[in-house]
This record gives C-alpha cells, structure tokens and sequence, in this order.
C-alpha cells in the first residue's frame, strides 16, 4: 500500500525565469498525483524566459498562469510547506544567498 502524500517540492533559482520555472512545470504534470511543484528566485525576472516557455510549449507541457516569483512568498505565513527544496541554479550560493 502506497502513500497518498503529495509532496510539495521548491525549486530555486536566482531570476527563477528558466530552469527553476522549467523544473516547476514538468514535475506538475510528469509527477502529478504524487508531487506538487513551485519555483522562486531570490532576485526573480520580471517574467520567465520566452524560450523556456517556447520549449515547454513545444514539448506540451502548459504554461498558462507562470510568473517568476520572489522566494519570500515562500517565507510567508500561509505558504505551503516544503518537502523539499531544491536548487538548480549554476551556482548554489548565488542561488541561496541571493548574490550575483
């Protein structure tokens, strides 16, 4: 007998405008039912990169309702708990200090 748990799962990215909105995206839909995904940066875009979206799009994931978001809503009182957090940036501390 399985687990019924829905794990949420934060990925984090300095501009959170290509590979933490990708990451987002596709463990939405490939993990669905079993993850729940969201993504944050610590100094985000003002939107996610047009060929992030382009690729997804292609590959047939969707897109609508995608933003680059602030890690601080995640700081936030009536944020979902995380299960796990993760970062993809190429540099880790500038994903985690917020440096650039």
């Amino acid at each position: 007998m399985g687990s019924d748990k829905v794990f949420n799962v934060l990925f984090l990215c300095t501009h959170n405008s290509v590979r933490s909105i990708m990451a987002e995206v596709i463990i939405n839909d490939l993990g669905r039912g079993k993850f729940k995904g969201f993504s944050a940066g610590s100094h985000p875009a003002t939107a996610p990169n047009p060929f992030a979206l382009a690729t997804l799009q292609r590959l047939h994931f969707p897109t609508d309702g995608l933003y680059s978001k602030n890690w601080d809503e995640f700081a936030k009182a009536d944020a979902p708990v995380m299960d796990f957090v993760i970062t993809v940036c190429d540099n880790r501390s500038r994903a985690i200090s917020g440096n650039r």
